[in-house]
């Protein structure tokens, strides 16, 4: 007990010195983090360097500083970094410390999240494969060789930002770094050890000497001085471990990922912009959108498995870099709203006091005069209108109205008065030319084959250097089989823990299966047709990506593990699981690097009527010029099955069409407690049709598309599209909050909101798709009347607006042919397009 204290209190001295020191620029207290002596208020969102490329982190940076964000947080990514021991990596996607100086010269801060283990449903949490054969090594415990490779890594990242000059302290913009991720629930699953590791990495990483505040997320134990976090859809409740500590939330999730076979998650701006208020009243301090922008799963890097190769997240800028609206700009008038608050928000603690059954204000008064409340109705059915000092205030069902002065409601987490747009993908090339190759089956006898008595884990022979492995063995049938008589044939079974498995017999594809998230393991079964003698039996085992979370991971496997057995032979069952099997690494077509022009020109390749066509394990290759303009690109792939993609050479990653989403897709209701099971889409469709294709990656002209397809699809399906913004709108409802766009608070009855609409330079408005003054319904791209709909809604927008580039029209009664419905509270939608290709901005300005 005594140690104990001891180490504590050296623990407590170093802090102390740390926090209090003269020179130190970053601390934190009770209430929020401090930079050079000042109490913040930190909007931060996640932006993963490897998931987009360096021609688009100015434009992601610059547009989260747009969206009122203070940080930029990220995950190192390890296995990029260090892919063999020692051998590291800091180039292109990978190039950390241009990254971090990008954010810098954005003037925004950084928090980095070293871990170095990150889940992320990136390819084995982060973790390097070849950590997993270091001698006597256990993953994330109190393990000798894990901890030393740990902290080798944790110090190769320390040591490279101070050598930049990028912490705070160093006049930097990294203002607090993270140990180790989620792992309060491994520790309490694991007991004793895995509490001594989360004091060592503690204690570890604040003796780095980094100068800026270290935590652990989803740690309530995490000891002083280092920071507990949250992470959650809704993290109001959540505590530190310790008042002097600040409340701090550092995964909102602002959607949720894809995975082959799944619908695809959404999350309302609503229920997003009521989680954040809902944190912020309750004395919380900083908030980070996990994602801000998801990104893309490029090459092999998407873990799960069966993560998708789109990492897009529903976030405020979607996967391609574009503004996702009204999300982006409904969060950035909650920032902006926040701000207002925040000379009182970290002054004081609120005074909380009922306003009904289900609302209550929160308010911060300070002694200087500063004053901030919200306004809120946790009430998923019903609006309210309630009574705060001396006005009254109308709550919509489940928001949060914030008044930076405790009398002007600048702002309504339901109310959504950001422009809003809907976006397609619009084809921008003739069919391709494509030429194809049959992948070859490899036999016993060629180069690179390993002979082993028995059946090997699968990434135990890969190294994870290759999706694919091949497991090959003979059958001998005695020509006196009663079999082959009665023409009962055989049934073959074979059990492997995933996560795809082909199966051939004498060259002749017998059939594929496949697992899902929840359970990648599979069963093949089925009867097969063996002639007398030597019969080829090939499993063409197939991996989609490596666990990136779980308890003790390192010991999952993957691959044909058995029992293979034949049943219906004269002898019975026969297992052949511990005969003699050889196995090949990889595809052919990869060792010959047939992605790269140069590797493509060692084969012959089919064109024409020979092209092949729904043929499984089937190369396919084309050229094609790159489309002018500057929108973001991407394949549609809903004609193939299942493979890989590569342009110019340049992983884009796993494609899987042929996977089609199930489960529930009901109508989204924002109010309520969201989960990722809430608001899905996609159903019965495929789980991803679109892949991302970089512009950077592209030439001029003759730029290389080849395709590997393992189910059989046809490539004349395949197009290349623009991301277009084909419709864009201004929903505004009578009476909203609202506030200046340089941030000053206006009475909502001084000036009238305008609907204002306009088209990039040399474009001009076509069409007025909807307008209506009332009680529309919908959203943007589907509006439609409600029962309250003003006659001359259109008319105002058709007169100021088409042929201009931009206009603007005052929302009143008046402008519209008279209050369609007096003493109801109405609003305004109006959908508009733009030429060529309908690139158009819509907004509300006052």
């Amino acid at each position: 007990m005594l140690s104990k204290v001891v180490d504590f209190f050296m623990l407590w001295l170093m802090f102390s010195s740390w926090v209090f020191s003269v020179s130190a620029t970053v601390s934190y207290d009770s209430k929020a983090i401090v930079i050079n002596g000042s109490r913040r208020i930190l909007l931060s969102g996640s932006i993963h360097y490897p998931r987009s490329t360096p021609e688009m982190w100015p434009d992601l940076i610059a547009k989260a500083k747009d969206g009122g964000l203070d940080v930029i947080q990220t995950y190192v990514f390890w296995n990029g970094h260090e892919p063999s021991p020692g051998n590291y990596y800091f180039e292109d996607r990978y190039d950390l410390v241009r990254f971090i100086k990008l954010v810098q010269q954005a003037g925004l801060y950084v928090h980095l999240r070293i871990g170095p283990y990150i889940c992320a449903e990136w390819n084995f949490g982060g973790f390097p494969v070849w950590l997993k054969y270091v001698p006597g090594i256990v993953f994330r415990t109190d393990n000798e060789p894990f901890k030393a490779a740990m902290q080798n890594f944790t110090e190769k990242i320390v040591g490279m930002m101070k050598a930049e000059m990028l912490f705070e302290t160093q006049g930097g913009p990294i203002i607090m770094s993270q140990i180790e991720n989620e792992f309060g629930p491994v520790e309490w699953e694991i007991g004793d050890p895995g509490k001594a590791y989360t004091k060592w990495a503690a204690q570890m990483a604040v003796g780095l000497d980094t100068g800026v505040p270290w935590i652990m997320c989803k740690q309530d134990d995490a000891p002083d001085p280092v920071i507990n976090t949250c992470n959650a859809f809704y993290c109001e409740n959540f505590t530190p471990n310790a008042k002097y500590k600040p409340k701090m939330w550092t995964e909102n999730w602002t959607g949720w990922y894809t995975e082959f076979g799944g619908a695809v998650p959404t999350r309302p701006a609503e229920d997003i912009a009521f989680s954040v208020a809902r944190f912020i009243q309750n004395g919380g301090s900083f908030v980070n959108y996990y994602m801000y922008h998801g990104g893309t799963n490029f090459g092999r890097t998407a873990g799960g498995p069966f993560i998708a190769t789109s990492y897009d997240y529903d976030a405020p800028i979607d996967e391609y870099g574009l503004l996702r609206e009204p999300k982006w700009g409904h969060l950035r008038d909650l920032h902006r709203a926040i701000k207002l608050c925040e000379p009182a928000l970290v002054s004081v603690d609120p005074t909380v006091t009922s306003l009904g059954s289900n609302q209550e204000a929160h308010v911060f008064s300070s002694k200087s005069g500063a004053c901030a409340a919200f306004l809120a109705n946790y009430d998923t059915k019903y609006s309210v209108n309630v009574t705060f000092g001396s006005a009254q205030y109308e709550l919509p069902r489940w928001s949060i109205s914030i008044l930076p002065d405790c009398k002007t409601a600048v702002f309504n987490t339901a109310r959504l008065g950001a422009q809003s747009s809907e976006k397609q993908m619009v084809p921008v090339t003739a069919a391709f030319s494509w030429q194809s190759y049959n992948e070859e089956r490899p036999s016993a006898d060629d180069q690179n084959v390993t002979v082993h008595d028995g059946l090997w884990e699968q990434i135990f022979i890969t190294r994870d250097a290759s999706d694919y492995l091949w497991y090959m063995t003979d059958v001998n049938i005695d020509p006196s089989e009663g079999f082959l008589k009665s023409g009962q044939d055989p049934l073959l079974t074979i059990w492997s823990a995933g996560h795809a498995l082909h199966v051939f017999i004498n060259g002749q594809l017998l059939g594929t299966v496949y697992g899902g998230l929840e359970n990648p393991k599979l069963t093949f079964s089925n009867n097969v047709k063996l002639s007398p003698g030597i019969n080829k039996i090939s499993l063409l085992s197939v991996a989609v990506g490596l666990p990136n979370v779980g308890m003790h991971f390192e010991t999952w496997n993957a691959g044909v593990l058995g029992p293979v057995t034949l049943n219906g032979l004269d002898e019975g069952t026969r297992d052949i699981s511990k005969q003699k099997w050889s196995y090949k690494i990889g595809l052919k077509g990869e060792a010959l690097n047939l992605y790269t022009i140069a590797g493509s020109s060692s084969v012959e390749w089919a064109e024409g009527s020979q092209l092949a066509k729904k043929q499984p394990l089937t190369w396919y290759k084309t050229t094609f010029d790159a489309p002018g303009g500057d929108e973001p690109l991407g394949l549609d792939m809903s004609s193939m099955g299942k493979g890989q993609v590569w342009i110019n050479g340049q992983s884009i990653g796993r494609h899987w069409p042929g996977y089609i989403a199930r489960g529930g897709c009901d109508a989204c209701d924002y109010a309520g407690t969201y989960t990722d099971k809430k608001c899905r889409i996609n159903c019965g469709e495929p789980s991803q049709r679109w892949y991302h294709v970089p512009r950077s990656w592209l030439k001029p002209s003759g730029n290389f598309l080849v395709v590997f397809e393992e189910w059989g699809g046809d490539p004349n399906g395949i197009t290349l599209a623009k991301r277009t913004t084909t419709s864009v709108c201004a929903d505004i409802y009578e009476g909203q909050p609202t506030m200046k766009r340089r941030g000053m608070l206006i009475s909502r009855r001084t000036n009238r909101l305008k609907a204002h609409l306009w088209c990039p330079p040399g474009q001009k408005i076509l069409k007025i798709n909807f307008a209506s003054y009332g009680m529309p319904k919908g959203s943007c791209g589907n509006f439609r009347e409600g029962s309250c709909h003003a006659h001359k809604s259109y008319n105002a927008f058709q007169k100021n607006c088409i042929g201009r580039q931009s206009c603007s029209v005052t929302v009143a009664p008046e402008v519209f042919g008279g209050d369609p419905c007096p003493g109801r509270t109405k609003k305004l939608s109006v959908e508009a397009a733009c030429s060529p290709e309908t690139l158009a901005k819509a907004k509300y300005w006052l």
